[in-house]
Parts: C-alpha cells; sequence; structure tokens
C-alpha cells in the first residue's frame, strides 16, 4: 500500500477522477468536503469504480479545528491535493467577499496544519485564470507567461493562494508544493460512476450542453460573438478530466518520491490546443449527433476572450500528456448526462 493522501473537494468534479486514479495507482485516500457544491453519492460512483471506498469526512476547511479533527483522526497523511474552491467565475464578480473567504482561508488553515502533522507536500489546484489575457506573443502560454491582473475575483483567489503556498515555503516551511495550472477540465469517467454534477444552475458549458441536449434547459447561451478570434467565440484548452487526473498522480509522485526537485514547481496541464466554444457545440452535436438549441448572448462579464497552453514542460518533466480526443470527452459527457436521467437524477 502506497502512502496515504489527502483529497479536499474529493467529492467534486475534478476531485472524484483524481481519487479514483490515487487509488488505481495504489493510494490511500481521505476525501475532505463540506459538499456545498457536490453530493456524497459520488462516493459510491468512486467505489464501483475502484472496488475500495476512499475515507470521507465531511469538513469545510474553512473550520480550522475540524479539519485539524481529519489530520489528527488521519495521522499518518503523506500528502495532500487542495480543490475545495468555489469556482464560478460570474458568481465571484457577483460574490467577491464569499469567494475571498472561502477559496483563502481553507488553504491557509491546510498550511498551517502541514508542518505540525508532518505532510510532505501539497499539489494546488490552480487555473490558466491567472495569466488574465495573454498577449499574442505569449499564446500558446508558458509557465513563464507574466501574470496578469486578474479578470475575476476566482481568478485573483487563485493568485493570492500561489503567492501564499510560495511565502510560505520560501519562510522555510518543511513542505514541498507542485502549483498545477489547469485549463477547461471537460467530460466524464468512462464507466459513467461519475462525471460533472453541478447543484443547480450549471456555470460551465459542457454540463449546460448535455442538459440543454438531454431537455434540462430549453436553451444554450453562447456568451459573446464579436471577439477577436475566427469565428467569434472565446477560445479555450479543453481537456479531459481524467487527462488531468492522471497529471496529479504523477505530480503526487515526484513530490513524495523526487527528493531533489525544486521546493515550489508550477506546470500547466492542458492539451496545447485551443478550441473555440462554437467548435465546442458543434464538435458535441457531431459526436452524439443531437442537435442543441442555442443562441448567441452578450459578453459575459470575467471571461478572458482566448487563451491555451503550452504544456512541454509537464510532458518532459512529469512524464504527463493529455491523451484523449476533444469528441472522446464530449461522449463521455453525454453518456454521463444519459446515466444521470437513467438513474433519475436528472
Amino acid at each position: 500500500m502506497k502512502q496515504k493522501i489527502l483529497v479536499t473537494g474529493g467529492t467534486g468534479f475534478i476531485g472524484s477522477h483524481t481519487t479514483v486514479e490515487l487509488q488505481q495507482a495504489g493510494y490511500e485516500v481521505v476525501i475532505v468536503d463540506n459538499l456545498s457544491n457536490s453530493n456524497q453519492a459520488v462516493i459510491d460512483g468512486i467505489e464501483k469504480i475502484t472496488g475500495k471506498r476512499p475515507f470521507f469526512e465531511k469538513v469545510d476547511c474553512c473550520d480550522l479545528s475540524a479539519l485539524e479533527g481529519v489530520f489528527s483522526k488521519h495521522g499518518d497523511i503523506s500528502g495532500i491535493i487542495h480543490f475545495a474552491a468555489s469556482k464560478a467565475v460570474g458568481e465571484s464578480v457577483e460574490k467577491p467577499l464569499l469567494y475571498y473567504r472561502n477559496n483563502i482561508t481553507s488553504l491557509i488553515n491546510i498550511l498551517e496544519l502541514m508542518p505540525k502533522y508532518k505532510v510532505k507536500g501539497i499539489i494546488f489546484s490552480s487555473s490558466c485564470t491567472v495569466y488574465g489575457q495573454p498577449t499574442k506573443e505569449n499564446l500558446p502560454v508558458t509557465e513563464n507567461a507574466p501574470i496578469q491582473k486578474a479578470l475575476s475575483p476566482y481568478g485573483n483567489t487563485k493568485q493570492i493562494n500561489e503567492e501564499i503556498i510560495q511565502d510560505f515555503i520560501y519562510s522555510g516551511a518543511p513542505i514541498k508544493s507542485i502549483i498545477l495550472r489547469y485549463f477547461n477540465p471537460i467530460g466524464a469517467h468512462p464507466t459513467a460512476h461519475i462525471g460533472e454534477l453541478p447543484n443547480g444552475v450549471p456555470m460551465n458549458l459542457i454540463p449546460f450542453v448535455t442538459q440543454t441536449a438531454i431537455g434540462i434547459r430549453g436553451e444554450l447561451k453562447i456568451f459573446g460573438n464579436d471577439y477577436k478570434t475566427p469565428d467569434g467565440t472565446c477560445i479555450r484548452d479543453y481537456i479531459y478530466v481524467v487527462d488531468l487526473a492522471k497529471a496529479h498522480v504523477k505530480a503526487m509522485e515526484r513530490i513524495l518520491e523526487s527528493p531533489d526537485t525544486d521546493n515550489v514547481e508550477i506546470f500547466n496541464i492542458g492539451t496545447g490546443t485551443g478550441v473555440s466554444t462554437l467548435e465546442v457545440v458543434q464538435g458535441f452535436e457531431k459526436a452524439t449527433q443531437v442537435k442543441l438549441n442555442w443562441k448567441y448572448a452578450p459578453r459575459r462579464e470575467g471571461d478572458i476572450e482566448k487563451v491555451w497552453g503550452n504544456v512541454d514542460k509537464a510532458n518532459a518533466v512529469l512524464g504527463w500528456k493529455a491523451e484523449h480526443s476533444l469528441e472522446d470527452a464530449l461522449q463521455s459527457a453525454w453518456k454521463w448526462q444519459k446515466k444521470l436521467r437513467e438513474d433519475g437524477v436528472q
């Protein structure tokens, strides 16, 4: 049995898929989640895939004493993957204090407890939003591109948290960190036992696409068709969530098994290819043979025009690469949506 890993936000979209990959790689997993944007039934899905049930603690990472109770109960935690955060760009513009309180306090609490409980390292779930809108010469964006003023409070919390981690480690804290800046995770596990299941109206494109396709939503809106892009819609780097999850396993292996690496390392995690919102919608229709009811809507505040990643560093240093196509990811998302309908969830 490999070491025990604490996964915060582990019943969420990326956290659940990463838990699966960690378990399949032989790690023992403790999930901490307050279930504010997820469902405990996800644990059942993880168990169906791996044959092993992760430990689960319903705890808010902003509650320091409750969080310390988890560290004390599971005293042999070797590493942490920190996903737990509020993550909707639009909502963060409307409720900035919620985002600053939740996203920053939770990280500070975790970092404070790590040396006390001799946890070796933390993988931080960051985002390409830290790059803001890269200049033309910085696309595809590398890890060395300038950090620009965030266009949303959500993006700003990612920037601030990266700085907190670096300041803490540079102060002499006896831990390591790998910061993964990911692009746009989509899709679902190929078994359709877990996938993206937001509470309420989806804030992300793909669940809104699949919910529109199956009739839950009457209409899909593409926000903005007047951007300076080939078809006028925003461009993103969409990565299949299982590929993304596997990057965390590679990063954790590096933290725990490579003692001579830098104390803080940063990697982009994406496909290296930019795809427009319109191309995603058209790609979904082609991959599933389902026609979507969609229309253009005004731009949404906080949205970046175009960003996609240079992922050469992750390919070379972590030995990781995105393996699945956009079509694979879209088909898996549709399979997941149909499974939810079969199960009476949506």
